[in-house]
């Protein structure tokens, strides 16, 4: 099997740094709902002689618990009355890298099956797939990026913790958006992220200041989708730990102060097969009809899928009013205020969904966007009128503004049902049931603050 690039390793090459003792640990990991790595750390002689030819097995209730890992009920994979069974982890031969902050250590991620053969359809990782294969038969294949936000503190995880994740000291403490000194300021950090995520295969493009106090961006070059969602889940796990070996702490929460969220954007274009542009006609110099349908695919599911781009009860914290964060179902020609963003022409040409929040799991993501296009294109779907302007005052159906109304808009939609399937759509909605009821049963800050004494 080829690497996706000279940096990734081959099964031989593999084989022979193990032998040799330059790799002693091998990682195997999948995606879970969350968009968290889940997996085993293998030793590297027990990886050769008893992993590498037919992978290894976890427990199912990995795709069938809440943040905190506790088993919850509702999902179809699994349950206390199925026993809480097994399921493969078959390697991808083509992801094999180094974790060059991580020493003597490679990675290896990931899809599932079941036992009895067959993969684990709602695991991320494989609805994604899925769509892909749909493209295909379509004569297409996705290219995506990622531009995924975080804000940096100079406090440790365990002193965040400790602290309830009150009080603590952002890397920046004014606005740093593009300025050189602020990310320099940052630079010893985010210079190790970069040159680590380059030596374990992805390719870096830049660093930027962004809005909220320590809040930075690193872009990374756009992919074929699985590559890109494949990366993004590495690069969001290894920033974290980097961080932490230097005592610091990152966090990719949508909303974690009353300051700017930290946004994900997904920028998406498609090409034929024989790597053939698909949303740009160079002889009119204008977009394809196929790049229309899609846009109008995106827009048409974009409120049933916002589950998929906003998945957790912050999320919807970002969506506010003249925040850069879209409210409004509508697209324009570099106009941030729209969820639809079209950018570039030629073979640059592609659209951005400025929805998603640096929270998002960007398989599914990356799945909703591909499907609502695809969508589009199938139906030949008319792309309304550009919206010109303020998009937060043009009058333009808007996203949902809570977990719940999304979880309805998902769970009623018979679109998702067509192009995921019921078992997708139920363990998903299962899933946004779970996280509505742990927070309408915890008692906040706020809710202290206004209530202990005065009420």
């Amino acid at each position: 099997m080829t690497t996706r690039n000279d940096r990734m390793l081959t099964v031989e090459q593999l084989r022979e740094e193990i032998l040799s003792d330059a790799i002693d640990t091998v990682v195997l990991g999948f995606t879970d709902m969350q968009g968290r790595l889940q997996g085993k750390f293998i030793h590297g002689r027990f990886f050769l002689d008893s992993v590498l030819a037919h992978g290894t097995e976890g427990c199912n209730y990995l795709l069938a618990v809440d943040v905190e890992m506790n088993t919850v009920d509702g999902y179809a994979i699994s349950s206390w009355e199925q026993g809480y069974g097994d399921m493969v982890f078959e390697l991808d031969l083509s992801t094999i890298r180094r974790l060059p902050h991580r020493p003597g250590t490679a990675l290896i991620q990931c899809d599932l099956s079941l036992e009895h053969g067959g993969p684990v359809r709602v695991s991320p990782r494989a609805i994604l797939r899925a769509q892909t294969e749909r493209a295909a038969k379509h004569g297409f294949t996705a290219l995506a990026g990622t531009e995924l936000e975080f804000v940096v503190f100079e406090d440790s995880y365990e002193d965040a913790w400790n602290a309830g994740y009150r009080d603590l000291t952002p890397a920046n403490l004014y606005n740093v958006d593009y300025s050189i000194l602020g990310s320099s300021r940052v630079e010893p950090l985010l210079r190790d992220i970069r040159n680590i995520m380059y030596a374990a295969g992805l390719d870096v493009e830049s660093a930027k200041g962004e809005c909220n106090f320590g809040q930075h961006e690193i872009a990374f070059k756009y992919a074929e989708v699985m590559t890109t969602a494949d990366n993004h889940t590495v690069y969001k796990t290894s920033a974290k730990d980097i961080a932490s070996q230097r005592g610091k702490s990152i966090t990719f929460m949508a909303k974690p102060s009353e300051r700017e969220g930290n946004s994900c954007h997904v920028h998406m274009s498609l090409r034929g097969l024989d790597g053939s542009l698909a949303f740009w006609d160079e002889a009119t110099g204008e977009r394809t009809p196929v790049y229309d349908h899609f846009i109008a695919g995106v827009l048409r599911t974009m409120r049933e899928f916002t589950l998929f781009y906003a998945p957790s009860i912050n999320s919807y914290k970002r969506f506010a009013k003249g925040s850069f964060a879209p409210t409004a179902v509508a697209w324009g020609h570099d106009n941030r205020t729209c969820s639809v963003r079209l950018v570039g022409h030629g073979a640059g040409a592609r659209m951005e969904n400025r929805l998603p929040g640096g929270d998002v799991n960007p398989y599914l993501a990356l799945a909703a966007m591909l499907a609502g296009g695809l969508y589009g294109v199938e139906h030949e779907l008319e792309l309304e009128p550009e919206t010109v302007g303020n998009a937060y005052e043009s009058g333009a159906p808007t996203v949902p503004t809570t977990l719940r109304e999304a979880r309805d808009a998902f769970a009623g939609s018979e679109i998702a049902r067509e192009v995921f399937g019921e078992d997708v759509v139920a363990h998903y909605v299962n899933y946004a049931d779970v996280e509505l009821a742990a927070f309408e049963s915890a008692v906040t800050d706020w809710e202290l603050r206004r209530g202990f004494e005065r009420l």
